[in-house]
């Protein structure tokens, strides 16, 4: 009997070795903040590049949203992906991918080959996020996963924020192709260090992949972002046929691939995940303070350029603190999670989003620029206060099993709501401008009427940021403290 218990204990010891969690953070998170910081990093070099290759904007926008495109339409098929090869095989895969697509952007002769190094960055990018937080789910304690998710809020927002700073310089003193020279080494440098020291960390199966509902979610999820994506582009709107055709195939597609999940026995993204309460609510709640953050993430530096006056550079100086301080807190608030639950960070946070978003109906022309930056701060800081505890403590509740469904579903949702997002104020401030002018009589307005109009609208994109604010107060207030479930 004592042979058969050694053997047995053997034998898991192989299927799951020990491993040691910081050592897999630290790799992970430096595969993240790579990817990340590549999101965001081309946004201030886009005239550069159209200068370099003689495209048009509209041209050069497919940079920033194919790359959001492939993520969003991947996502979701990453719950198989964790499920069929092992922890080391996708972090290897997904950085091999980046560091490719990072090679091939830097030494592009025209931007067709640009353009494919990115989407196939953004393939990599999209391996990456899910497999991060699932580790996460698998590997830290219940009681200690505030913090790790805190580690990964870090990431997350302090990535983003420092690339357009970095961005700016480089592009400013070099050629932006040095913005791919400038991650080409960190990215290496993550993926050796990957190769040497990570371990598996889960146990692996063969699910089928069910080929339809794969082609459902590519074409549900992905005409869904793209749809809001171009609606908050340029001239576009909701009304125009290309954008209302790519949403009415994106939310078909959606409903036929949420039917299929529940007929099928191995389903690509297991929607049993919305029978946790804690789980939807949390999911709702992280899914409204994307989009009011896109709200001032994109307004706001339209609104600063284009009516307090301010310089390209100032405003991006505006916006950097406020997603440091982001960074800087997420950590902080994993601590507090860990030790006091998600109410007393969730409830005073979004008052505070609310109270500050509210705020910015009065920032007009002539205010003092500390002002700018010390709402932005606060704003930041209220995110912090929301996104991880909001998170953690949905991912909490549902079983190990369907960890990957999860996160796979939370981060894809993440993604769509920050198109929606940027799509709904962008088309708010806009709408706003045109009512503005339109009750003006001008034909030929002057430019004191366009700042003024501008305001306008811009308040009215604020207004609606304040609105889900608001419902994310009376959400924090139904969020209870969760424990992992058993039930499937």
């Amino acid at each position: 009997m004592a042979i058969t218990a050694q053997d047995q204990a053997a034998a898991e010891e192989t299927v799951k070795p020990k491993v040691n969690p910081v050592t897999i953070l630290a790799v992970l998170l430096s595969g993240a903040f790579v990817a990340i910081l590549s999101e965001t990093i081309l946004n201030v070099a886009l005239n550069a590049i159209m200068a370099d290759f003689g495209v048009a904007s509209s041209t050069a926008q497919w940079l920033v949203t194919g790359y959001m495109l492939v993520i969003g339409t991947l996502i979701p098929v990453s719950a198989y992906f964790m499920q069929r090869f092992t922890t080391r095989q996708l972090f290897i895969t997904a950085m091999s991918l980046f560091t490719l697509g990072t090679i091939i952007s830097g030494v592009s002769p025209v931007f067709a080959v640009l353009l494919t190094g990115r989407l196939t960055q953004a393939v990599g990018t999209a391996i990456m996020i899910p497999l991060l937080i699932n580790v996460i789910l698998a590997v830290i304690p219940i009681e200690r996963r505030g913090a790790a998710m805190g580690m990964v809020g870090l990431v997350i927002m302090f990535a983003p924020a420092i690339g357009p700073t970095v961005s700016g310089l480089i592009v400013e003193n070099l050629s932006w192709r040095w913005l791919f020279y400038f991650i080409l080494p960190i990215a290496l440098a993550s993926l050796f260090f990957g190769m040497k020291v990570l371990t598996n960390i889960s146990e692996t199966s063969k699910p089928k992949l069910d080929v339809l509902s794969f082609v459902l979610s590519m074409l549900g999820f992905g005409g869904i972002v793209y749809g809001f994506s171009a609606a908050g582009k340029g001239d576009a709107s909701f009304a125009d046929p290309a954008v209302f055709t790519f949403l009415i195939v994106g939310f078909g597609s959606l409903g036929l691939f949420s039917w299929r999940q529940l007929k099928i026995d191995t389903p690509l993204l297991d929607i049993r995940v919305f029978r946790y309460p804690m789980f939807l609510l949390g999911l709702v709640m992280v899914m409204l303070v994307m989009m009011t953050m896109f709200a001032m993430m994109l307004v706001m530096p339209i609104y600063m350029q284009g009516a307090l006056l301010f310089s390209a550079v100032t405003a991006g100086l505006v916006m950097l603190p406020g997603g440091l301080l982001n960074g800087a807190m997420s950590p902080v608030m994993g601590r507090l999670f860990d030790r006091f639950g998600p109410r007393p960070l969730l409830i005073p946070g979004t008052i505070i989003l609310a109270a500050i978003v509210f705020t910015y109906r009065y920032t007009v022309p002539g205010i003092p620029t500390w002002i700018v930056i010390v709402q932005q701060a606060i704003l930041m800081i209220a995110v912090a206060m929301i996104m991880m505890p909001a998170q953690t403590n949905g991912l909490n509740q549902i079983p190990a099993k369907l960890y990957p469904h999860g996160t796979a579903i939370m981060n894809t949702l993440m993604q769509v709501s920050g198109a929606i997002g940027a799509a709904l104020f962008i088309s708010v401030m806009e709408r706003g401008q045109q009512n503005y002018l339109a009750g003006t009589g001008s034909a030929n307005p002057s430019e004191q009427m366009m700042i003024e109009a501008l305001t306008y609208g811009s308040q009215q994109s604020f207004s609606t940021g304040f609105y889900l604010a608001l419902a994310t107060v009376v959400l924090a207030l139904l969020v209870r403290r969760t424990k992992p479930s058993e039930e499937v």
